[in-house]
């Protein structure tokens, strides 16, 4: 495993990390979550992230329960949380968003799902319109102060936002947000390699990135068809398969039959080329990774092998293919 710091701090984190969007608590079972981080962590994975609406909490308890069981050394590992939708199936006003009451108390639940101390990283999910990004920046400012989080950060938060945040924290010599978790891969490049770029120097952050594969597009095996028993195909997740696809659905899939053609002439498995690209930008600090079995992370975790393999025109190959 490779490691780099988060952004400008002094946190180390694995290249790879591992994520439990859409999988804990509701698509695979209690024993192969065991076994996913059980593998994650003995091949070098250090962080492991997780958010208050992953199965209205119940992606939460199974980490924590399963991290118990292993009994990993606190010191060992780094765990996430995010606030802003709630756990709630249908929240109320206050069990939701980025105000200080959601945000302090979203945490407190966290920490008892997780089962530990205190947070290593905390996420403000999305934005919130109805909250002054002081009120929440002050929040986060006494979680870290009470040694219930220790670094926090964004996800899916536009660059002006970021900076006020920030903005805000230098003013009143508050801890500011350290990274961003934003969706990257190679049909979604516009947000970290554009918008984002003035953030890497001016605030020194970190990015923790997700869906490298795109939901699972960029594998191919969507390129004919959606099949009943993948993550798209299952009727639950009818709303991720819009999300995904779009209503452009057939350029889209064009873009990716171009790409697995490309990884086909360079001999290697698209999932392997698709992260092992998003790991050459050196901006991304780790790329989540989701599993629903062992044997696909383990695949996965193989594209460590290949960041430094290829020349630049191979992966202008790749990116031209995606265009």
């Amino acid at each position: 495993m490779q490691y780099r710091r988060l952004g400008s701090t002094g946190l180390q984190l694995s290249a790879l990390s591992f994520g439990a969007w859409v999988t804990f608590g509701s698509q695979v079972s209690r024993d192969e979550s065991r076994n996913l981080i059980a593998a994650a962590y003995d091949h070098g994975v250090n962080f492991f992230d997780n958010a208050e609406v992953y199965a209205q909490g119940e992606a939460e308890k199974v980490m924590g329960d399963v991290i118990a069981d292993l009994r990993l050394p606190r010191d060992g590992y780094c765990v996430s949380s995010k606030v802003y939708f709630g756990a709630a199936k249908n929240p109320l006003p206050t069990q939701r968003g980025l105000s200080r009451k959601h945000v302090v108390e979203a945490c407190h639940a966290a920490l008892k799902r997780l089962r530990v101390d205190h947070l290593d990283l905390y996420f403000c999910h999305r934005p919130d319109p109805d909250t002054p990004i002081e009120e929440t920046v002050w929040a986060m400012d006494a979680l870290i102060r009470q040694g219930k989080v220790l670094y926090w950060g964004t996800s899916e938060w536009p660059a002006q936002q970021i900076k006020e945040a920030a903005h805000i924290a230098r003013a009143h010599h508050l801890h500011g947000p350290s990274m961003e978790q934003p969706q990257y891969n190679l049909l979604h490049r516009t947000r970290v390699e554009l918008e984002y770029a003035p953030l890497y120097s001016e605030l020194g952050l970190g990015t923790t990135i997700f869906s490298p594969l795109a939901s699972g597009l960029l594998t191919g095996k969507y390129n004919q068809s959606i099949p009943a028993d993948t993550r798209l195909g299952e009727a639950r997740n009818a709303w991720l398969q819009e999300l995904v696809i779009g209503p452009e659905s057939e350029r889209r899939l064009e873009r990716v039959r171009r790409f697995t053609v490309v990884a086909a002439e360079l001999g290697e498995k698209p999932s392997q080329l698709a992260i092992a690209w998003c790991l050459r930008n050196p901006h991304v600090s780790t790329v989540m990774l989701g599993a629903s079995s062992t044997a696909q992370l383990l695949e996965n975790l193989g594209a460590l092998d290949l960041a430094g393999k290829f020349d630049e025109s191979a992966w202008r190959r790749l990116e031209a293919a995606t265009a």
